[in-house]
């Protein structure tokens, strides 16, 4: 067997992550003692709430570690389809409900389900580093729409009629946007349903920042405008974000009655059901109130109005102030760095860990997560400040 025959074509044409590719290295030398800032992890810095942690110890206690539905309990799925009803005002049933390992999980098993082979999907750029990737791990094929800082990252009808094409299959909207932050009005979002039926494209709806908007910006789910865009949306959001609880790996999606039960088809013969444990936590924090969000949310913005003010006060840095997630996109190309030089220089002269806007699909920026202590942002910020300065 030749060499290059050892692993399956479509595995070939999958990048790394950059994000995770930044992370490794920040925390390989943070083992080492190096006195490393980390300004590039997506996960906020909290810890799970108590009333979330004692929901699955109390499951272990009480045996619940067994198999459940490979879509997970139908308590957990009523609460998800009651969430959705009360938070976004979307009529979806349990039996509409597939809960999976992330919302990242809940986007593959939606992208496997709706694109065939050459098809595309419409990705507005910058976009979350995974979406193109996973795109390809289903055979289809990536139709980047670029946007401008003037737009806040946002796409609009002219954008979509030129770039969309008779093999546009779905579109990728992410609202609150990683890495850019951009929260999209209920009228752009208007605008964007009546394209989609007119040209029976499906939206799956990355809503997993919902919780953290700031500004008193009010959230809108796409799905929420009419029964049409309704029955062309895969809503997906999960738990990772509003409880901060990354790593017990619980996302959610409802959808089209048809496009779930294939949805659940191909999660019976991939992983099965979701950890029995977490989903008891999950539980717990759906059934809980916004007070811990809330929280959350109100020292975010504290974070987001305290990094944007000391980084527009850098010259060669222009930060784009965002309205929701806990990332800063920044413009840094009056630093004469692509993005991957800017960071990787950062990182090994000014021990600060950013990440690239390349893996997003903007060179010229970086993105700054504000995702930690306050502590923590002042020492990056001053470390920043005084290596660009140098630069």
């Amino acid at each position: 067997m030749r060499i290059d025959t050892r692993l399956s074509e479509r595995l070939r044409k999958i990048n790394p992550s950059s994000t995770l590719a930044i992370t490794s290295k920040a925390k390989k030398l943070r083992s080492e003692g190096v006195d490393v800032v980390t300004l590039a992890a997506g996960e906020p810095d909290f810890d799970t709430p108590d009333y979330i942690k004692d929901a699955a110890i109390l499951a272990i206690k009480d045996g619940f570690t067994k198999y459940t539905p490979s879509t997970g309990t139908a308590e957990l799925k009523d609460a998800v389809a009651r969430k959705f009803k009360k938070d976004n005002g979307l009529d979806y049933t349990p039996s509409q409900v597939v809960i999976s390992d992330g919302a990242k999980h809940s986007i593959f098993n939606a992208l496997f389900v709706l694109v065939n082979k050459g098809e595309e999907v419409l990705i507005p750029s910058p976009y979350w580093v995974s979406y193109p990737e996973m795109v390809k791990l289903c055979e289809g094929t990536p139709r980047f729409i670029p946007t401008l800082a003037s737009d806040k990252f946002k796409i609009n009808i002219k954008e979509l009629e030129k770039y969309a094409s008779s093999k546009s299959k779905v579109l990728i909207l992410n609202s609150p946007s990683n890495p850019t932050g951009c929260v999209y009005t209920k009228e752009e979002l208007e605008h964007i349903a009546k394209f989609c039926i007119q040209k029976k494209i499906f939206v799956i709806s990355d809503e997993i920042y919902e919780k953290i908007i700031f500004d008193n910006i009010k959230h809108t789910s796409i799905a929420s405008l009419g029964k049409a865009i309704f029955n062309l949306t895969i809503t997906v959001n999960g738990l990772s974000k509003s409880h901060s609880m990354t790593g017990w790996r619980i996302g959610y999606l409802a959808g089209p009655q048809d496009v779930v039960d294939n949805i659940s088809k191909l999660q019976d013969h991939s992983t099965s059901n979701p950890c029995s444990i977490s989903q008891k936590a999950a539980l717990a924090a759906l059934k809980g109130n916004d007070d811990f969000p809330k929280y959350m949310c109100s020292e975010f913005q504290k974070r987001r109005d305290y990094c944007f003010e000391r980084l527009s006060k850098i010259k060669k840095i222009a930060p784009l102030l965002p309205e929701g997630a806990f990332y800063m996109f920044s413009d840094i190309s009056k630093t004469k760095l692509d993005s991957v030089a800017f960071a990787t220089r950062l990182l090994d002269e000014a021990k600060v860990a950013v990440i690239p806007g390349d893996g997003f699909g903007n060179n010229k920026f970086m993105r700054i997560s504000f995702a930690t202590g306050i502590e923590q942002l002042k020492k990056g910020m001053d470390r920043i400040e005084e290596w660009v300065n140098k630069l």
